[in-house]
């Protein structure tokens, strides 16, 4: 198929299988650990999860100060021998930690999902990690509050929601259901032609499952009417479809919310401002509907100006779902916009002349001096938040290391959630037996490997 020439030069490429393992592993191992004992300080977020063969994986991903910038790295992804207790998890982090001559007292700061696992504060694994660094921080994906704080909902809303599922779990779950389906929404010319499966651990999934189950409901009423199935008879009440409009108008947003709370490089402090700023919309959705308007819910509102449809319970009902919604927001997140609040000074060094008496009277000193450095100024409206604090820790050491350390934190463990997505992909039924860890690490890794360094490292193998 090809020329003689590029033939035989791809006889020189080791194609072995343990030559292309021990290479893959070469690159794993080469990337984040020296930087880390470099760095000084660095935080952690870790979470738990068992792959394809019933083995429990724990991934760990750090971020630490590089030269230039505030870094994200996987730092490892070990396979928990046995239980997963907080004991269990702690023994793999400080073994791994031992290892590499990594000091607990560089971790400044955790973060994980709410499980006992991890949060017990006698066998948990922030109890047995204070009992090695007793300064450490913890924090709870906030993500995973946001998840929490919105799952409880009314009887009446609830009821709806289940209803919503069985009805998509009848025409999606059955192959031939599902290409019946297919048909008519493709004869009655629908802008869909699948209905999409809820899945209660993806984030996005509630909001996306509604909102397609709306679009399609009169395609849906149909095809349940002509299998006489009972659940026809929810389509066609006009209260039951309202509150399913705000059901997917309400996910909608929080489906919004989650993207933007999503992603790499994503500080703590802009996860506090859009959780603050959401917890305000509640409030702002509540007044709104105490006095009859709807307008911020655009599903709701459309069908409530088009249908017959008793207005009052409507609003009544979602008037009490939102001030429940508050309450556990408030519940979740307590005192979140104060503590915001007293890191203005590490988003905006510039914003005001005056300086918080909260801090130290050092700190105060340097914003001062900060704030009155023009060439500062510009840097920070050219760079971003951990670039432009890098810059001022070389002219202010103190000040820069304290605002460094506020911009270190994970907020959330979205980044392991990612990998256990690429964990899926590359350790399937057909390679259960792989062993993970390296071919992970190289997966995602973010840092490139030295490869120049490696490459003198090793000797081509010819004869493969």
């Amino acid at each position: 198929m090809i020329d003689k020439k590029a033939a035989d030069a791809l006889k020189t490429v080791p194609l072995s299988n343990n030559t292309v393992c021990r290479r893959i592993d070469d690159m794993a191992v080469d990337i984040v650990v020296e930087k880390l004992k470099l760095s000084g300080q660095f935080a952690l977020q870790l979470d738990e999860s068992t792959d394809v063969s019933g083995e429990a994986q724990l991934i760990a991903f750090v971020r630490y100060r590089d030269i230039y910038e505030i870094n994200e790295h996987i730092l490892f992804c070990k396979k928990l021998k046995g239980s997963t207790t907080g004991k269990d998890v702690f023994h793999v982090i400080d073994t791994f930690f031992s290892e590499h001559n990594l000091d607990w007292k560089s971790c400044i700061h955790v973060c994980t999902d709410g499980a006992a696992s991890m949060t017990g504060r006698v066998k948990g694994l922030t109890a047995q990690i204070k009992k090695v660094n007793s300064d450490v921080q913890w924090n709870h994906c906030i993500i995973h509050r946001e998840a929490l704080a919105s799952k409880r909902m009314s009887p009446e809303l609830h009821e709806v929601l289940n209803d919503g599922v069985k009805v998509i779990n009848f025409v999606e779950s059955r192959p031939l259901n599902h290409r019946l389906f297919e048909r008519l929404c493709h004869d009655s010319g629908a802008e869909h032609q699948q209905l999409l499966l809820h899945t209660n651990v993806r984030w996005l999934s509630k909001g996306k499952a509604l909102q397609r189950l709306l679009e399609l409901r009169n395609e849906v009423s149909a095809f349940l009417a002509e299998h006489s199935h009972p659940l026809v008879v929810m389509l066609e009440n006009s209260d039951w479809v309202a509150r399913l409009a705000y059901l997917a108008d309400f996910f909608s947003k929080l489906n919004n919310l989650n993207l933007i709370l999503q992603g790499k490089d994503t500080h703590i402090l802009n996860m506090y401002d859009k959780v603050c700023g959401f917890m305000k919309k509640i409030k702002l959705w509540e007044s709104k509907c105490e006095d009859g308007d709807t307008s911020c819910f655009q599903q709701l509102n459309s069908y409530l100006s088009a249908g017959d449809v008793d207005r009052a319970s409507i609003l009544q009902l979602v008037s009490t779902h939102l001030s429940k919604l508050n309450s556990e927001f408030n519940s979740y997140f307590p005192d979140i916009e104060s503590k915001s609040a007293k890191l203005d000074w590490v988003r905006n060094p510039f914003m005001t002349e005056s300086t918080d008496n909260n801090i130290p009277t050092r700190l105060q000193e340097n914003l001062l001096d900060v704030s009155s450095d023009r060439g500062l100024k510009v840097r920070y409206s050219e760079t971003n938040l951990s670039q432009f604090w890098c810059d001022v820790e070389k002219e202010y050491p103190y000040l820069g290391k304290h605002a460094l350390n506020e911009l270190l934190p994970f907020g959330s463990t979205y980044l392991c959630e990612v990998t256990f997505s690429s964990m899926a992909v590359i350790k399937s039924k057909h390679r259960n037996r792989l062993n993970l860890e390296k071919s992970l690490i190289a997966a995602v890794a973010t840092l490139p490997p030295r490869l120049t360094k490696l490459m003198s490292e090793r000797q081509g193998q010819v004869s493969h």
